[in-house]
């Protein structure tokens, strides 16, 4: 991973433990959003404005455990990554968190993930392929790949995974790429507009 030079900056800093985010040099990432801690963003990474990814809060040994995203991944505007102390967080490359979700850990989302609007995500396991509508909350369960979570449902127990999950369809699947292609666009035309300007 060629990391970029994180040098103290209002948007990307250490948590209290002295942990600073690990940032690839081909990912993007907007002035506004926040980016603290033991973080770890792979390549061609686009993170919106307005986003908080936060690793700060220290276990009983004082250490804090990493949020990890992956390479291709978006976390689009006003996205909360965080995760309770001892916890960790880890997004698969080319997942999608749409606008304004939260992803609090511990949580573990696969690759190729759609996270719709407004939804949360808490103390979850989730595989490849998933696709969580709008305003969805899923707890304390794990989804199989490729399982289709409705917008405003409550996925909180395994009855409700078996009642209310289905699978994803070829709908699906094309908006999934549609998302994941127009944030990669976004990562290289903004990153030449930041190297223009230098």
């Amino acid at each position: 991973m060629a990391e970029k030079n994180v040098k103290a900056a209002a948007n990307i800093r250490p948590n209290p433990n002295g942990d600073w985010p690990q940032i690839d040099s081909a990912s993007y990432i907007d002035p506004t959003a926040q980016v603290i801690g033991n973080v770890h963003i792979g390549s061609q990474v686009y993170v919106g404005p307005n986003a908080v990814i936060r690793a700060d809060e220290s276990d009983d040994n004082g250490q804090v455990n990493s949020i990890t995203i992956g390479a291709e991944c978006n976390v689009q505007d006003g996205v909360i990554i965080h995760a309770l102390a001892g916890t960790q967080v880890t997004i698969g490359k080319r997942t999608s968190l749409a606008h304004g979700c939260i992803i609090h850990g511990q949580c573990t989302l696969g690759e190729g993930c759609f996270i719709g609007f407004g939804s949360k995500i808490f103390k979850a396991s989730l595989a490849d392929d998933v696709y969580v509508g709008t305003a969805a909350v899923v707890q304390g369960v794990e989804l199989a790949g490729e399982s289709f979570v409705p917008a405003c449902a409550a996925i909180l127990s395994a009855a409700d995974v078996a009642n209310f999950v289905t699978t994803i369809g070829l709908a699906e699947r094309a908006f999934m790429q549609k998302v994941v292609n127009a944030n990669l666009v976004l990562v290289e035309g903004y990153i030449r507009i930041s190297l223009a300007a230098t």
